[in-house]
């Protein structure tokens, strides 16, 4: 196979937390020696979630077996998903702020038709929901773990306890249509045709609101790998919040 250099899109600050996370992992478990330093299996786990790279190409690149790419990937994720955020943990910092933009995302997967409830009737495709709290400025503040791409985002978000978190704290948060009835706290637009005039104002108002939460939704869609995964669905948990770390670590 041809091998060839290419480059990753992020900082090397991102490299050097990543490769510090893993120095202090195998220095804990007193691994001794791996085919690969800290700082090639940062280069390694990057590729792979940045550029969606598959662990045939990283094996050939890296000159390394397609299992020791599976269980360098694996100890990477697991180790960067631990250190994402909680919802309780995530309230400290959305305390401080004025307002909370919440919205839904479905993750592609690689599922057939017979996996029902994998398919979102929305986006008409297979996928797993997320959830993203973003800052007024659309910054990343959290990501809910995945639920099968059928569950609604309503019905997602008081699985995760969103609703409940910041009704308690009093958080305002503005968010679409689909949070309808979440609660005093929610600010959603109005429904219906033919709204009269102060209603369509209210709800180009919310919109220009609401729209800066797609930057969150961008950040993660960065990350390759999250446009179309093709890992086992139990793993998508671990790798939004693996993506979430790298992101608020920079």
């Amino acid at each position: 196979m041809l091998v060839y250099p290419s480059g990753i899109d992020l900082s090397s600050h991102t490299l050097q937390h990543l490769s510090g996370l893993l120095a202090g992992h195998r220095s804990r478990i007193g691994s001794r020696w791996r085919r690969l330093t800290c700082g090639r299996q940062a280069v390694l786990v990057l590729a792979h979630l940045r550029c969606g790279d598959t662990y045939a190409r990283l094996g050939a690149g890296f000159r390394v077996g397609i299992a020791t790419v599976y269980r360098y990937i694996r100890e990477a994720v697991d180790l960067l998903a631990a250190l994402a955020p909680t919802l309780k943990q995530a309230m400290q910092t959305v305390r401080k702020k004025a307002y909370v933009i919440l919205d839904g995302t479905v993750l592609p997967i690689d599922r057939i038709a017979a996996d029902r409830p994998y398919y979102s009737g929305k986006k008409k495709h297979h996928g797993m929901n997320v959830q993203v709290i973003a800052d007024p400025a659309g910054r990343l503040i959290w990501a809910s773990d995945a639920l099968p791409g059928a569950t609604h985002d309503l019905t997602a978000a008081r699985t995760h306890g969103v609703p409940a978190a910041l009704a308690a704290d009093g958080v305002k948060c503005w968010a679409d249509k689909a949070y309808q009835g979440a609660g005093a706290t929610f600010r959603v637009p109005f429904r219906g045709k033919n709204l009269p005039g102060w209603r369509r104002r209210h709800n180009r108002d919310h919109a220009k609101i609401r729209s800066l939460g797609e930057r969150a939704m961008a950040t993660l869609k960065c990350w390759r790998l999250l446009r179309k995964l093709r890992c086992s669905t139990t793993r998508i948990t671990a790798i939004v919040r693996a993506v979430v770390a790298l992101e608020l670590a920079t």
